[in-house]
């Protein structure tokens, strides 16, 4: 089996506190753009479509705009998530490079947003909507779901998502470690309910392995060494993932050579069964896992979600961007209360952008 995904952390440093994530907490430094350049190139040998320039906060790295071009170049579609703090400065040098562009949120409460991130960022993700927009970006709203924020799902949707054309993806928070809860059953069928509207996303998949207890190492779903490559910001392979990384293997020269060593085997053999991977949930290597499981029932279950989110992007989206807005509200009555629109955003709406993606 060929990998499909790498999730590259070009840095751990972050910018937020957030209470869900402890990545912030290590220190780090920012990878070497020679060793990006030559990791790429063989990614893209062993089979690798996708890559996540992740961290920490991506946006950190002066370098990102130049490591996403080599990846375009070697043919790899790309992701970037951010929690908008510098987008507003930056997006300029990365508009067209990003194929798959989150943005974090919490809250459409300023003040929800802004403690669950321990900064003050609310505006500055306000701000980075409308930039993204102005240049031709169709950014996607990443909403990480909590018992506590559940009640934000609607207002989120509502006030900043649908009217802005935007994808609200449904992101289900995982437990690791210390950190995280366990999502209520209440919770998980209001996100099944949410998922029913346009313009949002969610792997129901996700759910259904919540709902089963997770990963089970005697018939473990995970393939995450199979089909993901993690890059730790010391240029270092981590396995079996970056959450659970029991060991560390410095890549060197050749990505290529390490992917095919004894010890990456051993992993791969061991995926998904070791104590640690019991009642594992976490959705950023489920996702790819699904993907390459035929058998399971969870792989079937992913792909009308799949299907939805690509017509979504790339043909609901452009028609919506020829329709004004107010044409549009009026079919949502969820959308404020007898055509109420008060509580929205006045973020721009922009008409059909003739920019390429």
């Amino acid at each position: 089996m060929r990998p499909i995904l790498a999730n590259y952390y070009v840095t751990y440093r972050c910018n937020a506190t957030c209470s869900f994530c402890d990545i912030w907490e290590q220190p780090s430094p920012m990878v070497d753009v020679k060793d990006v350049e030559r990791n790429l190139r063989d990614m893209r040998e062993l089979g690798v479509r996708v890559v996540d320039f992740t961290g920490g906060e991506p946006l950190l790295h002066t370098d990102l705009p130049e490591m996403l071009a080599i990846a375009k170049g070697h043919g790899l579609a790309t992701s970037v998530t951010t929690n908008g703090l510098l987008y507003p400065k930056r997006a300029k040098k990365l508009a067209g490079l990003v194929d798959l562009l989150h943005f974090s949120i919490d809250s459409a409460e300023p003040e929800m947003h802004n403690a669950s991130r321990g900064v003050d960022c609310f505006d500055k993700l306000m701000e980075s909507i409308d930039t993204a927009l102005s240049l031709g970006e169709r950014p996607d709203l990443l909403f990480t779901v909590t018992n506590e924020n559940v009640d934000q799902m609607e207002k989120i949707y509502e006030t900043i998502s649908f009217p802005n054309r935007l994808v609200l993806i449904l992101n289900p928070l995982f437990e690791y470690a210390s950190l995280g809860d366990s999502l209520s059953r209440d919770v998980m069928d209001r996100m099944d309910a949410m998922n029913r509207r346009p313009l949002t996303y969610l792997n129901p998949s996700f759910l259904d392995l919540r709902r089963k207890g997770g990963n089970d190492p005697e018939n473990p779903v995970c393939k995450a060494v199979s089909t993901c490559i993690v890059i730790s910001p010391f240029n270092e392979l981590v396995l079996p993932c970056y959450h659970y990384g029991l060991e560390k293997i410095p890549i060197g020269d050749s990505l290529k050579d390490v992917w095919n060593s004894d010890r990456v085997s051993f992993h791969r053999q061991w995926e998904g069964r070791h104590d640690v991977c019991k009642g594992c949930s976490i959705n950023c290597y489920f996702e790819p896992s699904f993907a390459v499981s035929p058998m399971s029932k969870y792989f079937w279950k992913s792909i009308p979600s799949k299907v939805g989110y690509g017509w979504t992007k790339y043909i609901t989206q452009k028609y919506l961007d020829k329709v004004p807005r107010e044409a549009v509200l009026p079919l949502r009555p969820e959308v404020g209360t007898n055509g109420d629109q008060s509580g929205m955003y006045e973020l721009p709406v922009i008409q059909h952008n003739p920019i390429s993606r």
